[in-house]
């Protein structure tokens, strides 16, 4: 529904478990002509980044959607994909990497595509995903970074609940049509991402042209300033829908909060459960919801923690022989901060192994006291839930 708010000119995909319902309802609106898109088939989810990144060059507003090992598949066009500052969307209905095999969910699939440079974002329920979908069109066309909406697959993917779907209308007001920057063109041919050498040099009309690493210092800045425009949007759609998810990062119940919870996307909303009801048992918890991972709201943690005490970051997914990458991040942006608070991390439902909130508030209630403070267990994850 959000591909056809957004009017998307090209879509692409390759199905793969829980991504298929996204490609397949899009195949079966286009073949009905409920929706004015081209869709394309293709052989692999290889060849749907090459699809839409061709499609944008060529100044047509595109769309994707993959997981797991369909999101790995792609790896190689994600990093073209931003270096060419393609304005592509992508769902990543989130699934767990094998091997061994599993087709349920955790986000190690799209936490380990986190530095091919594209901006992701994080939703925690089904009427997030069609908002931050529309939301991603409007940022990526505005500082030209393709976006990747992720979303847990199963868990919200296969779940129905109600979503408040805003009138063409409203969406064509908030979402002007793409403008690419630059555009190929039979009648103007010209070359796009040649090889470039190490070093600016000049042209064979005499203009100096930048080196690689410039390219990559623009794509880091774009990604930069991102961060205000990702809130900007939020705030615009906030103002013509009603609703806002946060921009950033978004806070529950942390005004007070002596010891704040982590996370990112329906993980969220488990963790305001733990809340509600340790907060009845007079413990000060609260949730603080990373939306945006890249690039990073360090400045909104660093404000949304300014009363904890203590930060338990729960994720599913991880960084091999270090810890989380969530809470990496974490401590990250609260170094050198006065939020110089301890971050506990704990490694959560991977390959979709069940995170109930009882289990969320015993952590909080152990880490209550002394134990709150105690920094030495800042460089080992936790795992929760083993066998």
């Amino acid at each position: 529904m959000a591909v056809r708010l957004c009017r998307v000119q090209v879509a692409s995909a390759y199905p793969i478990t829980p991504q298929s319902p996204v490609s397949e309802t899009l195949a079966r609106l286009v073949e009905s002509g409920e929706l004015a898109t081209e869709f394309v088939d293709v052989e692999s989810e290889h060849s749907a980044m090459a699809v839409v990144s061709a499609s944008s060059l060529v100044g047509a507003r595109s769309f994707t959607a993959t997981s797991s090992q369909g999101l790995a598949y792609m790896h190689e066009m994600l990093h073209w994909t931003a270096g060419a500052r393609l304005p592509v969307v992508m769902a990543c209905v989130n699934r767990a990497v094998g091997a061994p095999w599993s087709i349920l969910n955790d986000q190690q699939d799209s936490i380990s595509q986190r530095d091919t440079g594209w901006m992701q974002m994080y939703a925690r329920d089904n009427q997030e995903i069609l908002d931050t979908i529309i939301q991603a069109f409007k940022i990526a066309e505005s500082v030209y970074v393709p976006v990747m909406v992720c979303y847990d697959g199963f868990v919200l993917s296969h779940t129905n609940m109600p979503v408040d779907i805003p009138s063409q209308a409203d969406v064509d007001a908030f979402l002007p049509p793409y403008k690419p920057q630059y555009v190929i063109d039979a009648a103007d041919p010209r070359t796009y991402n040649a090889v470039t050498l190490a070093n600016p040099r000049r042209d064979a009309s005499g203009l100096m042209r930048q080196g690689y690493m410039e390219f990559r210092q623009q794509l880091h800045e774009a990604l930069e300033s991102a961060h205000d425009r990702i809130k900007q949007v939020d705030q615009e759609f906030a103002a013509v829908f009603g609703r806002s998810h946060g921009g950033m990062a978004w806070g529950y119940s942390l005004d007070d909060a002596e010891i704040a919870m982590v996370t990112m996307g329906s993980l969220g909303m488990e963790a305001t459960v733990a809340v509600d009801r340790l907060r009845q048992r007079g413990c000060k918890a609260g949730v603080l919801g990373i939306r945006a991972f890249r690039p990073f709201p360090k400045g909104e943690v660093i404000e949304l923690l300014r009363s904890a005490k203590t930060a338990v970051v729960f994720e599913k997914d991880i960084s091999y022989g270090s810890e989380g990458a969530v809470c990496s991040e974490l401590k990250a942006a609260l170094y050198g901060s006065q939020a110089r608070i301890p971050v506990h991390g704990y490694i959560v439902g991977l390959g979709g192994r069940d995170v109930k909130a009882r289990e969320l508030e015993a952590v909080v209630e152990g880490l209550t006291g002394a134990g709150a403070m105690d920094g030495r267990q800042n460089g080992k994850p936790r795992w929760l839930s083993l066998g």
